[in-house]
C-alpha cells in the first residue's frame, strides 16, 4: 500500500456503476456512463492521477467508442497509459505501453511512470487481480441512476472478501461519487 504523506500516489480502481451493480452493459457496453457524465467533469481526479493501467477489453471498448463518437471518451489526463494484455496488438499504439505478465509487477511499473500521483486501475480483470493481490489503495465509485440488468459486474467472481473503510459521499449531478479505503 502507498502512503500520499511521503510522495507516493495510490492506486485506485475507478470505476462507474449502475445502480444494479454493473460497470458494463450487455456485449461489454460503456456507452451509457456519457448518459450521466462528462469526461471532462472530473478534472481534480485526472489531476491527481499519474499514470492508468487499463485492461485490454477496456482499451479496445474505449477505442470503439472513440471511433464512433469522437471526442466522447476524452478524460483531461495527459500521463502515461498501461495496458495489460496476453496479446499486444500489432502495430502497437505508439501512446500506449503494452505489458504482459504479472500483476505486481505491471503495477510497479506504471505506478514508478505515475510521478507520485495516483495510479488508475480501469476494467474489471485487471482491478480484480489488483484487488486479489491486495495492491489496491481505494476505490472510487460514481453510482449512475440505470439499471441495467445485465452486464458485467462491479467484482468478479470469486473475489473474497474485502472491507472497505468510506472516505467520502457526494454528488455531482445525477452522479453519487463514493471513495473507499480499503483496510488492511
Amino acid at each position: 500500500m502507498s502512503d500520499a504523506s511521503t510522495g507516493t500516489g495510490k492506486v485506485v480502481v475507478n470505476r462507474s456503476m449502475s445502480l444494479d451493480g454493473f460497470i458494463a452493459g450487455p456485449g461489454h457496453a460503456m456507452d451509457w456512463v456519457f448518459d450521466f457524465m462528462a469526461p471532462d467533469e472530473f478534472s481534480e481526479i485526472a489531476a491527481a492521477t499519474g499514470a492508468m493501467l487499463i485492461g485490454r477489453r477496456t482499451y479496445d471498448v474505449g477505442n470503439r467508442m472513440a471511433a464512433d463518437k469522437p471526442g466522447s471518451t476524452d478524460y483531461p489526463f495527459s500521463g502515461p497509459s498501461f495496458v495489460l494484455t496476453h496479446r499486444p496488438p500489432d502495430p502497437p499504439d505508439p501512446e500506449v505501453t503494452f505489458l504482459t505478465g504479472d500483476i505486481g509487477e505491471a503495477v510497479a511499473t506504471a505506478r514508478s511512470a505515475a510521478g507520485g500521483k495516483n495510479l488508475e486501475i480501469l476494467g474489471a480483470d485487471v482491478a480484480g487481480q489488483c484487488l486479489r493481490r491486495g495492491l489496491v489503495d481505494e476505490l472510487l465509485v460514481y453510482v449512475l441512476p440505470v439499471l441495467l440488468g445485465d452486464g458485467i459486474r462491479f467484482s468478479p467472481p470469486g473475489l473474497a472478501r474485502i472491507d472497505l473503510e468510506p472516505v467520502s459521499s457526494t454528488r455531482s449531478g445525477a452522479v453519487t461519487i463514493l471513495r473507499f479505503r480499503v483496510r488492511s
